[in-house]
């Protein structure tokens, strides 16, 4: 357990110098770029957030591209700066295309925290359109207590009890995939449009069977 937190706390020492030096160099670059005051040490904030997010995205695992090409473009600008810095830019002269960069990132990072913490992911969509059907369906009638339709399943697997307002909202679905693709829904495309578990999607796809064939 020591030994442990020795490993952590040396990379936390570690992360705490490379955070420290990335910022101090980021607000060398934006200032000598004519950004002075609080708008320089803006700059480093805005890379170091951009950065968080696009980590946060690779973490969930939805829409790696994005949250890799933004996490290159947020690195690119902290190690930019810290190279420039390294004396190889001479900061009483910052060329003109610098100044443009730096007078720019504003939007760049903007747009790009945006696409990242708020891009619907499938797994939303796919909640969404569950609530959807849960929504249309009827209430039951207080004669007579709902009773699920029973849709047999095929050889060697027991049936499975599906409401019947899932069945008709999935005959809409197998009617709109057929009408803009001319060809019958499979059960894997109708399991991910409705959000259901695979047993279900397969009792759901037999019962579709006599029309969607």
């Amino acid at each position: 357990m020591r030994a442990q937190l020795a490993r952590v706390d040396a990379v936390l020492v570690q992360a705490l110098i490379a955070a420290a030096l990335s910022f101090a160099h980021l607000h060398d670059i934006a200032s000598a770029a004519g950004q002075d005051g609080w708008k320089a040490w803006a700059y480093p904030i805005s890379v170091d957030l951009l950065l968080v997010a696009a980590w946060r995205r690779l973490r969930t695992g939805d829409a790696k591209a994005s949250g890799w090409c933004w996490f290159v473009i947020a690195l690119t600008a902290s190690l930019g700066a810290n190279v420039a810095t390294a004396g190889l830019l001479d900061l009483g002269d910052v060329p003109a295309w610098l100044r443009i960069l730096v007078a720019g990132w504003p939007a760049v990072a903007f747009l790009g925290g945006t696409l990242l913490a708020h891009t619907t992911t499938p797994a939303a969509t796919n909640d969404v359109e569950a609530a959807d059907v849960q929504e249309d369906a009827p209430e039951p009638s207080p004669e007579m207590p709902a009773q699920p339709a029973a849709i047999e399943a095929p050889p060697n697997r027991p049936a499975v009890a599906v409401p019947a307002a899932l069945i008709e909202h999935a005959r809409k679905v197998a009617a709109e995939h057929r009408t803009r693709t001319g060809t019958p829904i499979d059960t894997p495309t109708l399991r991910a449009r409705l959000g259901v578990p695979a047993p279900m999607a397969e009792a759901i796809a037999a019962h579709l069977t006599p029309t969607g064939s």
